[in-house]
């Protein structure tokens, strides 16, 4: 299938894609084997992303060379960028809200699984990445915006726009496993517990146990073993 018709007509226009989703990830990887521009996971939440605070952690491994820029998680409604996780040619990893981003030095991400935390809330704009259950640095980033809902969730691809135009130089290679997401800042103590392994409140927005999926491309689904 083609990148940009794959992409389509989803962004904006709420359109479903002709492909099967499936239900849950439990104990499953998310596989990326090489650089593509159409191998894309497509996530339907489980509410709308009108957010005004929310975590967003995954565990996620990469031989790419840290000059390399990686997208680790895009969201885009029809006209704007509305939340991106990106690693930088630099080696610095960003999000950003519709607009300049925001920029942390943590610690690189290899071959070997890292747990990745990013907080954020509108109403001090304190956002935050967690690494393995540490937090960095506080920075203040766009207090008082909301997030828009009404858009399309990838991981693997960074959407450029309305329809696609999807770039291999951009994407991710490596694997992805355990991405959940809630609509509020978890406490410092819930973050320990999720990169230990133990139990928290399940995501309101993705649960990676019954997290709805499409795959599209090379991307494959293997045991977490």
């Amino acid at each position: 299938m083609n990148s940009a018709v794959a992409l389509l007509t989803v962004f904006g226009l709420c359109v479903r894609l002709s492909l099967t989703v499936q239900v849950g990830l439990s104990n499953k990887v998310l596989v990326f084997p090489y650089e593509t521009d159409f191998s894309f996971v497509a996530l339907v939440p489980q509410k709308e992303l009108e957010l005004r605070a929310f975590t967003l952690c995954m565990r996620v491994a990469t031989e790419l060379p840290e000059e390399r820029q990686i997208i680790l998680f895009a969201y885009r409604t029809a006209d704007y960028d509305e939340l991106n996780v990106w690693r930088e040619k630099d080696g610095r990893v960003s999000f950003y809200l519709r607009g300049d981003g925001v920029f942390f030095h943590l610690p690189p991400l290899t071959t070997f699984r890292t747990s990745l935390c990013l907080t954020w809330d509108s109403h001090t704009g304190l956002s935050a990445f967690w690494v393995e259950g540490k937090r960095s640095t506080y920075q203040v980033y766009k207090p008082g915006h909301t997030i828009r809902p009404k858009g399309s969730i990838l991981l693997g691809q960074d959407p450029d726009k309305h329809l696609g135009d999807l770039e291999a130089i951009q994407s991710f290679v490596g694997e992805m496993t355990d991405l959940n997401m809630w609509d509020f800042v978890l406490s410092k103590s819930a973050i320990h517990a999720w990169n230990n392994g133990h139990q928290v409140p399940k995501g309101n927005i993705f649960d990676w146990a019954t997290i709805e999926y499409e795959l599209h491309g090379n991307v494959m689904v293997v045991d977490d073993d």
